[in-house]
């Protein structure tokens, strides 16, 4: 069998910048070993496959050990796809998730805006384990949705210059691990660690904004914000509180479309 790939780097309009997604379109659904596979052999912190319905297009992510529930670049990257690539005629592409429900991508000149749920965020105690696995004892933490943790740092250049034990984090009972500032030339920036799924590190993540927008929007006094991920690759996103949903926009920019045979 003969499947189209692509590979879109998303939250930037720069190649080698950004998050790297996998973009696989179906006709019908592949087994969810053979999309795992798909995902391994991809070797990127997520694959992305969809499949075209009468209302719009179920969408699954699988990184190169799990399927998730959420991810944010990949769906960008779809969007990107759908848009640039495969002909889709409109402005406004329409996903469905078995596990995180409806999902919206906006054609917004040359940006490309996602619509996902908000997720409130649960205080929890300080966590010496999780303090030295990070190298650095946080402002405050919290649960979210997802099993994600959230931390609160001092500052971007913390953010920046953290230097997580990523074997030390294999045994911290969270899948996702967000690391938090305000921002010097943004409104706030981020890392994420989830060595647990098989990403040490994500570039640039769109679904952790699903709590950090809520969060920093409440802090700052703002629906509207601007972020970076600071990792090395870097990202921008641009970002908007909308009641119980988050806009997520971001650039993308297309490196490889082939195909692939499995």
């Amino acid at each position: 069998m003969k499947l189209e790939i692509f590979q879109v780097d998303a939250f930037t309009s720069e190649p080698f910048h950004g998050n790297p997604a996998a973009v696989v379109p179906l006709t019908e659904w592949l087994p969810d070993d053979v999309m795992l596979d798909i995902a391994a052999e991809n070797n990127l912190a997520e694959t992305a496959f969809f499949v075209k319905t009468e209302d719009g297009f179920d969408i699954k992510w699988f990184t190169p050990k799990v399927e998730i529930n959420l991810c944010g670049h990949a769906t960008l990257g779809s969007a990107y796809v759908l848009f640039n690539e495969l002909g889709f005629d409109g402005d406004v592409i329409r996903f469905r998730s078995h596990k995180s429900g409806a999902l919206g991508v906006t054609r917004d000149g040359d940006k490309f805006v996602l619509d996902f749920p908000a997720y409130p965020l649960n205080e929890m105690e300080q966590s010496d384990e999780l303090a030295g696995a990070l190298g650095v004892v946080p402002v405050k933490v919290w649960e979210t949705q997802g099993n994600m943790v959230m931390l609160r740092l001092e500052s971007e250049t913390q953010v920046r210059e953290l230097t997580p034990d990523i074997n030390a984090l294999l045994g911290i009972d969270f899948d996702e691990i967000i690391v938090t500032a305000t921002g010097d030339t943004c409104d706030f920036a981020s890392r994420m660690f989830a060595p647990r799924i098989g990403i040490p590190e994500d570039p640039v993540t769109g679904a952790i904004h699903c709590s950090l927008i809520p969060y920093w929007a409440d802090e700052l006094g703002k629906t509207e914000m601007f972020a970076r991920q600071v990792s090395a690759r870097g990202g921008e996103l641009f970002c908007k509180l909308a009641g119980d949903r988050v806009k997520i926009g971001g650039n993308a920019t297309l490196y490889l479309k082939g195909e692939i045979h499995v």
